[in-house]
């Protein structure tokens, strides 16, 4: 559609007036942009009973002219936002004729009844205003744009077939590859078997064939809710050298990330909105008040004054301009900053961020944590990861196999589906992340905890194994959990009946849904 329009013949005069204040070089096509979206933002609306109520005998600008074809669909969404209409609507060129005419009158108004007041001035104050909107906007959970991200990250493209068991009559192995695309529409999985069952063990033995099959090109972190005590440590020594995984417990030793790296430090939207997306997730789990939300937010800006553009910020930096504001004052935002911040959870120094993803890690969060500082920190983790990859962009499918970087995994994650506040970025992480090549794998003791109110977080795993319950009479929720049919409910029922430990029925295609087989666990490899 082309936009070929005029002026009003008051306004022709008006365009040089106005022209004549910007930086001496400046063509008449700068102002009338600058007039359209003063109007625009102005809050003026017009009706279609408006259409006719100017000339158009002054100053005429072409469509290639007035927007210029780069900038041209940027001016066209404005109007369709404003006015709710579509990209070809046939009235668009007649609003960006009525604001034009409106934004000149406006610009004209203020710089006749202000003598002193320069287009500098204008021009300040209204980027300022635009950054401010852009700061209080509410935070979503989508990822953010991060133009200063410099991380690489491996892709494995490949069929990935792990072992997972045996076929109880047969004896044959039956193998998953998971990252088959003909077969499943994401890489997600969900696990529910109680305690000493043998879930972790089976988790260790996916993670370990991954980790053999991809070359160590498929990288992961181990996050463990229960924590794992001095006295087994010794159990998980031969992982940690197979998979060469680095064991960290928290807190005696930092995790090697600083979650403040997620945030663009070059462009400074992304910044603000990164900023605001910080904040939210530290006053969604701390409960922190709309006044200690700004005070974290300011200081949270104020920390990123005067960095280099490969330096950022510190939760310990940001603990200590929060100080500076509040003085001897304490309360549950300086609380918890403290703890974050004496408990040195993250790594204070920047390193290279592509160090983190491209290891495995195995992350033990100690009892001695509150829940406040657990979650709070593991969701910083999360953000992290989700936000790198996402910046990341998409993995190919290559032969049908989808590209695989990563696997996150979360033993004891029902101790996270109580959480309440956590489902909402769960929910957005396992449905947005699916194309970037990253799986979530997801240990809980039992399949009711899977589903939380309107969400039910099995229903976003396309794959499902299930080992012994205390519930195994719900034929319904069983149903539910492995997506199965009223019918393969039932068998899956009589199979439970009989099942031991170290056994599992499972919906993966290349065997028999419903019936039992032996899981293969690490402790057995």
């Amino acid at each position: 559609m082309l936009i070929n329009i005029s002026t009003s013949r008051q306004n022709q005069a008006v365009v040089i007036k106005l022209t004549q204040k910007l930086p001496k070089g400046s063509k008449e096509n700068v102002i009338a942009r600058i007039a359209l979206t003063y109007s625009l933002s102005s809050g003026k609306r017009f009706s279609m009973s408006e259409f006719g109520i100017s000339d158009s005998q002054g100053k005429e600008y072409k469509d290639h002219i007035l927007f210029e074809p780069k900038h041209k669909d940027f001016y066209i969404a404005l109007i369709c936002q404003c006015y709710g209409i579509n990209k070809d609507n046939e009235n668009i060129a007649k609003y960006v004729k009525l604001h034009l005419d409106h934004g000149l009158e406006q610009l004209d108004y203020l710089f006749e009844n202000n003598k002193d007041y320069t287009f500098i001035d204008f021009l300040v104050e209204h980027i300022d205003k635009g950054i401010n909107l852009i700061d209080d906007a509410p935070v979503s959970l989508d990822p953010v744009d991060n133009f200063s991200q410099n991380i690489v990250k491996s892709i494995f493209t490949g069929a990935i077939p792990i072992e997972i068991g045996k076929d109880l009559k047969t004896e044959e192995p039956v193998y998953f590859t998971f990252n088959n695309t003909e077969l499943y529409n994401n890489q997600h999985i969900a696990v529910a078997g109680g305690s000493g069952t043998g879930k972790t063990q089976f988790a260790l033995e996916f993670l370990r064939q991954l980790s053999i099959k991809t070359q160590g090109q498929v990288n992961f972190l181990f996050l463990d809710f229960k924590g794992l005590k001095e006295s087994e440590l010794p159990k998980y020594d031969k992982f940690f050298k197979e998979t060469q995984t680095t064991f960290i417990e928290a807190p005696a030793h930092p995790f090697p990330l600083n979650p403040l790296t997620f945030i663009d430090n070059i462009n400074e939207k992304n910044k603000l909105i990164g900023i605001n997306k910080f904040v939210d997730i530290i006053a969604k789990y701390s409960n922190i008040g709309k006044k200690q939300q700004q005070i974290l937010k300011d200081s949270t800006k104020e920390s990123f004054i005067d960095k280099p553009v490969a330096e950022y910020p510190t939760l310990q930096d940001i603990y200590e301009i929060i100080l500076e504001k509040m003085g001897d004052k304490r309360d549950t935002l300086t609380e918890l900053m403290e703890r974050l911040s004496e408990y040195e959870l993250f790594e204070k120094k920047n390193g290279n961020q592509s160090s983190f993803l491209n290891n495995n890690y195995y992350l033990s969060l100690s009892g001695e944590l509150d829940n406040t500082v657990r979650f709070t920190s593991v969701f910083l983790i999360i953000n992290y990861i989700f936000n790198v990859f996402t910046n990341m962009g998409g993995t190919p499918v290559e032969d049908k196999y989808r590209g695989m970087r990563y696997v996150l995994l979360i033993d004891e994650a029902h101790d996270l589906f109580r959480e309440k506040k956590s489902l909402e970025i769960l929910e957005v992480v396992l449905r947005k992340i699916r194309s970037y090549g990253v799986s979530v794998f997801l240990l809980s003791q039992g399949i009711t905890e899977y589903s939380q109110g309107n969400f039910d977080f099995s229903q976003e795993c396309e794959t499902s194994f299930l080992l012994k319950i205390n519930d195994i009479g719900n034929i319904k929720a069983i149903s539910k959990f492995m997506g199965f049919s009223d019918k393969e409910g039932v068998k899956a029922a009589r199979s439970l009946e009989n099942i031991k430990t170290g056994e599992a029925i499972t919906n993966i295609k290349e065997c028999l849904r419903a019936e039992l087989f032996e899981i293969k666990q690490f402790y057995k490899a």
